[in-house]
């Protein structure tokens, strides 16, 4: 039998693939959240009524860390399986799913739009599924480790919809300071 690549080179790959790409997504996912200003800190985000479920803030920083970690090793075990019918595949869906990742926090903190985050993050509950199939096909421990990340974005699918519907005129500009209005009959 012909191998294309012993053991330790497949490892060392994964190594290298590792080394890029965790530290790539958890940039990536940090930046959204900063430069979205999510969190606490953000003053409309402060004077939403918050549902019964809503964990700690503290919560949110130390899951999401944890999660790009795994995210990142995941896609490095897929980009290292050189060979796998469903590696490009594999790899399109996690992009896909990251964008829609990315684009949830300026959707709900930055742009206050409760209801276009519900829609983003159903969508990504769908491309996350999506992505864990194809990891499985490529590399099993891949899609295993997406599991948590399913499981934390379903959670927080019905938080959205909680925060909309106990906020539902979130949007309208006299809770995000921006403008007052003031009708004169």
């Amino acid at each position: 039998m012909n191998r294309l690549a012993s053991p330790a080179q497949l490892r060392a790959s994964l190594v290298r693939w590792s080394l890029f790409l965790v530290p790539a997504v958890v940039l990536l996912g940090f930046l959204s959240g900063q430069l979205a200003g999510s969190g606490d800190g953000n003053p409309w985000f402060t004077m939403l009524r918050k549902p019964d479920i809503y964990p700690p803030p503290a919560a949110f920083g130390i899951v999401w860390s944890i999660l790009y970690v795994a995210m990142g090793l995941a896609l490095a075990g897929v980009c290292s399986a050189f060979g796998s019918r469903f590696r490009n595949g594999a790899i399109i869906a996690f992009v896909v799913q990251l964008c829609l990742n990315l684009l949830w926090s300026p959707m709900f903190f930055l742009w206050h739009n409760i209801a276009g985050a519900l829609v983003v993050i159903v969508l990504l509950d769908v491309a996350v599924m999506v992505t864990i199939y194809l990891f499985f096909q490529v590399r099993r421990w891949a899609g295993l480790l997406l599991l948590p990340y399913l499981a934390w974005i379903l959670f927080a699918t019905v938080l959205n919809l909680q925060f909309l519907q106990l906020n539902p005129d979130a949007s309208d500009e006299a809770l995000n300071n921006a403008v007052q209005r003031i009708e004169m009959k």
